[in-house]
């Protein structure tokens, strides 16, 4: 099956008559082929390609998966381990490509998938700003115009000009943050990432997601924490094995997850 990505300009925020979909995935689908044994080095690798005795399985990490997510929605998605929930994730934010289906985003995306990736230790915070904002297409100009917000929304004004390795991992986290939120997405996808430094600075953050999301912004956040769910998403979807088992009000989708999860 060929995969079709489309990426099309957010929808005008003047014009609300027709609000089209900011995240439509129709029939998706991602696999995996795995060796069924552990191949100690590249030339054995090779060898067995070339004579034919490598064997894969198929691993399906999304299967036949539909959502479709308008602006100022907030969705929770829950799942076990391995269900597919980082893989979807990967495959909005278009870090991955999917084996079939169709994608369609429409407007930037901002994944917080792991905070403060990119971060070069040897660089001061100064200069990991520049860097990390670089990753998410924001030129130095840009940058250089609204350092100032991102180094007072961290709180790391008097470390700002030190390497990064004498940062701790909340401060990293703070500094990653600032960067990622520098300016409003129209999707904000967040991996289990709402616990960022101490209760001040999480309640600031998750102040900063909701004014977002009041203003247009989808997001999605995967969590293996129930409450994080119930509290701050209008609507909740259940990946089980790579397919979407549930999907509505979440207090119904987390009453079903649950009541699934304990009889298994």
């Amino acid at each position: 099956m060929t995969t079709v990505a489309d990426t099309a300009q957010a929808p005008s925020r003047e014009s609300p008559q027709t609000v089209e979909s900011a995240i439509a995935l129709t029939s998706i689908e991602v696999r995996f082929s795995m060796p069924t044994e552990r191949i100690v080095s590249f030339k054995e690798y090779v060898l067995k390609r070339i004579t034919g005795k490598l064997e894969h399985r198929e691993l399906w990490a999304l299967r036949s998966l539909n959502l479709d997510i308008r602006p100022g929605e907030f969705v929770g998605v829950v799942g076990r381990n391995g269900a597919g929930k980082s893989t979807l994730l990967k495959v909005i934010s278009r870090v991955l490509t999917p084996t079939g289906g169709r994608v369609v985003v429409r407007g930037q995306v901002a994944p917080l998938l792991e905070l403060g990736a990119g971060f070069h230790y040897d660089l001061t915070g100064r200069e990991n700003v520049f860097l990390n904002a670089a990753l998410f297409g924001y030129s130095s100009r840009v940058v250089q115009a609204h350092l100032a917000e991102v180094i007072a929304f961290s709180e790391l004004e008097e470390f700002i000009d030190l390497p990064i390795r004498n940062y701790s991992s909340g401060m990293l986290a703070r500094l990653g943050f600032a960067v990622a939120t520098m300016f409003r997405p129209d999707i904000l996808l967040i991996d289990e990432l709402l616990a960022v430094g101490d209760a001040g600075f999480q309640e600031k953050c998750l102040a900063r997601i909701h004014e977002f999301r009041s203003q247009g912004t989808a997001i999605l956040l995967v969590s293996h924490q129930m409450e994080a769910i119930a509290d701050h998403c209008t609507r909740a979807i259940w990946i089980e094995r790579g397919q979407l088992k549930a999907e509505g009000p979440t207090d119904e989708v987390l009453q079903r997850y649950s009541e699934g999860f304990a009889e298994s």
